[in-house]
């Protein structure tokens, strides 16, 4: 018995610590994302498509506006993680209500929350 259980504590503690350096990969880069904010005065009435590259949060959005405001944001391309919808809506109705990607990022999804408000900023660069 000792001898299969050494190999799969071993395989075990190996799947772990790959796992862990894969899910933090890019955390610091990603939290450190700076954000230029928006300028909707030059924006015209449409529906725009930005997109932000950043490893696992890759995502691309929809963003919708008339007459200089921000009316509905979409995630046509949802970042990896698909089961941060509660983070998605938060982001988008703080811009919505904010009308600009200057606010907070949601506790706990800080880089979600910026990739999200970077693919925004690059729709309506």
């Amino acid at each position: 018995m000792k001898k299969v259980a050494l190999p799969i504590l071993v395989l075990f503690i190996a799947v772990v610590i790959v796992a862990v350096v894969l899910l933090s990969n890019g955390l610091s880069v990603g939290a450190n994302e700076t954000l230029a904010g928006i300028d909707l005065s030059n924006v015209a009435d449409g529906a725009y498509t930005g997109s932000h590259e950043f490893k696992r949060w890759t995502n691309t959005v929809t963003v919708q506006v008339k007459d200089h405001a921000i009316t509905s944001i979409e995630a046509t391309e949802p970042v990896f993680a698909d089961k941060v919808t509660d983070v998605t809506d938060e982001v988008f109705s703080r811009v919505i209500s904010a009308q600009s990607t200057k606010v907070d990022t949601v506790s706990g999804a800080t880089i979600t929350s910026k990739a999200y408000l970077k693919s925004i900023e690059e729709a309506l660069k």
